[in-house]
């Protein structure tokens, strides 16, 4: 069985693109032979900065050939019809069949189609691959219509079997296959023959290039972390620039060099962004004082000069680069030290979203947030205020501005520097935290504060005006926001009422769009903000405020404007809201293993914006259904609910006057009177000292007697006084099960 082998030699391909393109090829290639009845044994695809590659094994030499019958019109069918069949099935009229069936005497067309040799479908679906290639950005030349990502200067096609290679024949755009390739640019750029895959590899070698982008990745770390150690040095571990740097370089040559004197006293990060980002330069670092000493370079050839040259004209360019970023620093330093606020004044001009205002405005909201919430993450309202004002300041440096990526990490450098709370620098560089499923959470008190009032304030804002996530589209990263919340509250162990703050947060976002409110309207809003803030329910705050207006002599009609169009809209606003958060904490703990339904369940239950609450009870409810005795007694309960609920409805009354154990009659219907008075007992406690384990066991326990009064007991009985007493003690079941989670949402 023949191997397929494909590469399409072209000008540079950029880095980042490499990777998709490969499996793009991959995927297009095997997909369009399998389609054409071509299957195959094993496909890998690969990589380089002017190269894809494709090889393929064990295809047959030819596609099998395919018969098939189709049933076509009555034998007595309009002519056209008749003709309309021979043309799709392509015979003539002497080549059909006739054969009765139910439906009369009907036509049968005995279709045959001959295999294919593979080099022909194998031609038609490389062509058809470059003709529709989807790269993010491609472009023509010349005078012809072939779009590629970079020129495309040749294509290899062969197929090799024990008797040899044979290139497969095929031509796109002046463009004719062949079985050559080329080696490196500079090192090795005369053309080269190849027969197989194996030879492709060698020769390419030879020819100083490393195909396989795992295999360069892998030498430039082992050479360069090499190099640093044989000073006593490390290598700051970076895999995205690793990976883009495999994909500059055919043959990788990693150089060590060192960085000016002048710059060593440069912020670590400030040296690792500018090098990473201008200069594509791994960090290498000394690891007894941290600080970023040298750099490594990977260079796409070997020199006579071991790399001499090159090293000097990358650290010419390198000291113009850190000459700007030391100017920064150094006037930012300035600033910092002077008058960091002017910083935070100069964003009252930095517009954030012309709905929400500039960033001052939600610096102001942040921080008062902020204060609000020290109290329950444990943080110094003052301190959090500070962290809040300043942590945002350093949007405003020239160092920030020139590297975005800094922001929150010049923060802590600036605030240090300004002479202010250690916690309170720390603030800037994490409330930005975390940023993804994989970023450290922060655990500082006035840092956790931040990072909430950050997260909260981003998701109440775009509530407020209706900029929600839709289907795949969150230009505002509102999910990221919401995992946020979720991460900050629960690796934290945080007991905190949600909804207070979404609604106090609603309440300034609405304060905002507002302005153009009488004042006493103004003053109110910001009144309920207040008592939200203190006591929480919006209602009542709602209701607090609206007592001190009356008896006021309020300019328009303001009772019923603004203020009872806010009663009206923030709840709902504030539900919604926590319903997004809900969304993203069922995908959360999905992930960790928590079924959804169980999460439904709990949700159910009051106090479900306290996270960190719900959460142990989901577990500890999964625990308990994980067990025989959780789920025997979820049927138990469902046998129960599912009898009660159909009396119900067939008697239009509602059984819940409670039973009465003088009307029990058998030994199981008073035992099941007694679990339940005291499982009820115990449920109470355990709820009330939050011991979800305890009240789930106390609930799992009720599963014996509640099977032995089924067993037992015929509820709907013919005496009208004992059947209503058991279908009030189903109703006792069902109080006492759905004290603990609502069970009706359990699947199984």
């Amino acid at each position: 069985m023949p191997d397929l082998l494909i590469e399409l030699f072209s000008e540079e391909i950029p880095a980042r693109m490499q990777t998709r393109a490969a499996e793009d090829l991959k995927r297009k290639i095997t997909d369009g032979l399998v389609e054409a009845g071509l299957t195959y044994a094993a496909a890998q695809a690969f990589s380089t900065p002017r190269r894809l590659a494709l090889a393929v094994e064990g295809l047959p030499a030819q596609s099998p050939t395919v018969r098939e019958e189709r049933k076509g019109p009555r034998v007595d069918a309009p002519e056209k019809a008749i003709e309309g069949f021979l043309r799709g099935a392509g015979l003539t009229r002497d080549q059909l069949e006739e054969r009765d069936t139910t439906k009369g005497r009907v036509f049968f067309a005995k279709i045959e189609k001959p295999g294919r040799p593979a080099a022909e479908i194998v031609a038609e679906v490389l062509e058809a691959t470059i003709r529709s290639f989807p790269w993010p950005k491609a472009m023509r030349w010349g005078s012809g219509s072939l779009r590629w990502v970079r020129p495309l200067h040749s294509i290899l096609c062969i197929l090799t079997d024990e008797t040899g290679a044979q290139v497969v024949p095929m031509e796109i755009e002046g463009i004719r296959a062949g079985n050559e390739t080329r080696g490196h640019r500079f090192m090795a750029p005369a053309p080269i023959t190849v027969s197989s895959f194996e030879d492709y590899v060698a020769k390419l070698r030879q020819a100083r290039v490393i195909l396989s982008a795992e295999e360069r990745a892998d030498q430039i770390w082992n050479e360069a972390t090499h190099l640093a150690f044989a000073s006593g040095l490390e290598v700051v571990e970076d895999r995205g620039l690793l990976a883009e740097v495999a994909g500059l370089v055919e043959w990788p040559v990693p150089l060590m060099g060192e960085i000016g004197e002048e710059f060593l006293d440069l912020p670590g990060e400030v040296l690792q962004t500018s090098m990473k980002e201008h200069q594509k330069f791994f960090s290498v670092r000394n690891p007894a004082t941290g600080r970023i000493e040298r750099f490594v370079t990977v260079a796409n050839r070997e020199t006579a000069d071991h790399g001499a040259a090159i090293l000097a004209g990358n650290r010419r360019v390198l000291a113009a680069r850190l000459a700007d970023a030391k100017f920064f620093w150094e006037n930012d330093l300035r600033v910092a030290k002077t008058d960091i606020l002017q910083w935070v004044r100069s964003l009252d001009e930095v517009t954030f979203h012309n709905r929400l205002g500039s960033q001052g405005d939600r610096i102001r909201r942040i921080r008062a947030l902020a204060a609000e919430l020290a109290g329950p993450v444990g943080a110094d309202a003052d301190r959090a205020q500070e962290a809040a004002e300043l942590a945002k300041a350093d949007l405003s440096s020239e160092m920030v501005y020139e590297f975005p990526e800094l922001q929150g990490t010049m923060g802590r450098y600036y605030i240090a520097a300004a002479g202010r709370d250690a916690a309170v620098a720390a603030a800037a560089e994490e409330h930005y935290s975390p940023q993804g499923p994989s970023d450290a959470v922060p655990t500082a008190p006035v840092s956790v504060a931040v990072a909430l009032a950050d997260k909260l304030d981003m998701l109440t804002g775009f509530w407020a005006i209706d900029e929600k996530p839709t289907g795949s589209k969150d230009p505002f990263a509102l999910r990221r926001a919401a995992l946020g919340v979720i991460r900050l509250v629960l690796e934290n162990d945080l007991r905190l009422p949600l909804r207070r703050f979404i609604d106090a947060q609603l309440m300034r976002h609405k304060q905002h769009l507002h302005d153009e409110a009488e004042e006493e309207e103004r003053e109110a809003m910001v009144d309920i903000v207040a008592e939200i803030a203190r006591h929480g329910f919006f209602g009542a705050a709602f209701e607090t405020v609206m007592a001190r207006l009356r008896g006021k002599r309020v300019s328009g009609d303001s009772e019923e404007s603004i203020l009872r169009g806010l009663e009206r809209r923030v709840p709902g606003l504030s539900d919604n809201l926590l319903s997004f958060i809900h969304d993203r904490l069922k995908v959360f703990l999905r992930d960790q293993g928590i079924r959804h339904d169980i999460i439904d369940a709990c949700l159910s239950m009051p106090g479900n914006d306290d996270l960190a609450l719900l959460v142990k009870r989901a577990r500890a409810l999964q625990e308990v259904m994980g067990t025989e005795d959780g789920e025997n007694l979820l049927q138990g309960f469902r046998r129960a609910n599912n009898i009660l609920t159909q009396a119900e409805e067939r008697d239009g009354v509602e059984y819940s006057f409670g039973a009465d154990l003088k009307l029990a009659e058998t030994d199981s219907e008073k035992a099941l009177f007694a679990a339940l008075e005291e499982a009820n007992a115990k449920i109470a406690r355990a709820l009330q000292a939050e011991d979800f384990p305890a009240a789930m066991a106390a609930m799992a326990a009720l599963r014996g007697p509640i099977d032995a009064f089924f067993e037992d007991v015929q509820v709907n009985t013919d005496n009208p006084v004992i059947r209503r007493n058991r279908l009030n003690l189903l109703h006792d079941i069902r109080q006492t099960c759905l004290a603990v989670a609502d069970l009706t949402r359990i699947e199984g």
